[in-house]
């Protein structure tokens, strides 16, 4: 049996610290310190090849090792595993798996980097490669705090597959009084998002016309996919990862997360948010 973890030391691992982000509920704003789940480049290293580059929370990484070959079919037993060394790097986590054989020709990848070496430096060119810089998106007119709340409150409105079959993740296009005028879904979030930039891009919407709200947690692939439209607000109903909070200061993006019961975090661009009008809830 693998070793009882010891959850206070997880907790640090995987937990961002704390983040201070401003509430916004019923025309009030005040500050909230909360802590948020961080996630990472993990490099999986298999007998000094880079395999493959995942974001992952940075905890029990050598079990994720593990189970992550098993699904792709490289190990069908752990005694097919010889040792498995974790490195911390600055970029993010190096696990290095080292077979008893050889890799299964069936799992092998098409390597685009080839090891170093075995002692720590093999897979951090591809944790570099992982999350690449944002461009800034440009300032503009503040946002109303009320319009996202009214564009949160109407995204079941548009979400007819999800009405169905559930399971369907929903990115709206808002103007800046609220109103969705556009909207996509998707089993997965990052495509829903995909598909409503695209719906938008065909249409020839200036993404600085409005914002985007979506039904999902806030990734860092969001804000990304955000960053290289040129959104300026991004809206989301669960919370934030502290990568994704990061990459959107970075990035310049105003975003909004929690978006529910009236309120939101905001948790950039504190600056660019403000209440116009008192709307009822709901």
């Amino acid at each position: 049996m693998t070793a009882p973890v010891d959850r206070a030391d997880a907790d640090q691992a995987w937990v961002a610290g704390r983040i201070t982000a401003q509430r916004w509920s019923d025309g009030a704003v005040e500050p909230v310190t909360r802590a948020f789940p961080e996630e990472v480049p993990v490099a999986v290293v298999v007998n000094d090849e880079n395999y493959a580059v995942m974001l992952a929370s940075p905890a029990d990484t050598e079990d994720f090792a593990y189970g992550f070959l098993r699904s792709e079919g490289v190990i069908r037993h752990p005694d097919e595993v010889d040792s498995v060394i974790r490195h911390l790097r600055p970029e993010g986590h190096v696990v290095e798996v080292r077979l008893i054989g050889e890799m299964p020709a069936s799992a092998r990848r098409e390597r685009r980097l080839a090891g170093v070496s075995s002692c720590g430096l093999c897979g951090v060119e591809s944790l570099r490669d992982a999350i690449k810089p944002l461009g800034r998106v440009p300032d503009g007119p503040a946002f109303d705090g009320n319009a996202v709340l009214r564009a949160m409150a109407g995204l079941r409105d548009h979400q007819p597959f999800n009405a169905v079959a559930g399971a369907m993740h929903a990115a709206a296009f808002a103007g800046p009084d609220g109103m969705l005028r556009t909207a996509r879904e998707d089993v997965g979030r990052h495509n829903a998002l995909d598909k409503l930039i695209g719906a938008l891009l065909r249409d020839r919407v200036d993404p600085a016309s409005g914002f985007v709200v979506m039904s999902s947690r806030c990734s860092y692939e969001l804000v990304q996919k955000a960053s290289a439209f040129g959104l300026r607000l991004l809206c989301t109903a669960s919370a934030p990862t502290a990568l994704a909070v990061r990459l959107a200061r970075e990035a310049n993006i105003t975003l909004a997360c929690l978006v529910r019961d009236g309120g939101f975090l905001l948790m950039t661009g504190a600056e660019r948010m403000q209440m116009r009008e008192v709307i009822a809830n709901g």
